[in-house]
């Protein structure tokens, strides 16, 4: 792997759940190899207070995040663009690597069910850093 990291845009429709948690659960296994970022097609208001449970669960903070638009600048920029739900709406660039993760939407969820969508947000990162060459942590 180079010395420039690769950038990985999450995205789904309101940037406070899946695209937001697979963005903190990133930058912790990547060690901050990676540039994650996230976005959603229609950003909602404020972040899901369960995914931040959960992630605060495990010692993963999100001071600073807040919900972001997804702009096909964004799009551009990135090495990896994976959607959640949001595929779509997400603006296609030749060239670019696109995966399409199905995942439940934690909105509305009770705890234990977020536990568990975050745990395959968590397995699909460690999945795709490896495919990146990316050591994980």
């Amino acid at each position: 792997m180079s010395d420039v990291r690769p950038i990985v845009l999450f995205a789904c429709v309101h940037n406070g759940g899946r695209s937001l948690a697979a963005k903190v659960l990133t930058e912790h296994h990547s060690g901050g190899r990676v540039d994650a970022r996230s976005a959603g097609s229609e950003p909602g208001d404020a972040l899901n207070p369960v995914v931040v449970q959960v992630l605060h669960e495990r010692g993963l903070g999100t001071d600073g995040e807040h919900p972001k638009l997804l702009t096909p600048d964004g799009v551009a920029e990135a090495d990896v663009v994976v959607t959640m739900g949001c595929g779509e709406t997400c603006p296609i660039f030749p060239g670019k690597r696109y995966e399409d993760w199905s995942l439940d939407d934690p909105k509305g969820q009770d705890l234990d069910t977020v536990r568990r969508i975050v745990d395959q947000i968590t397995a699909r990162v460690r999945t795709l850093l490896t495919e990146l060459g990316v050591p994980t942590s």
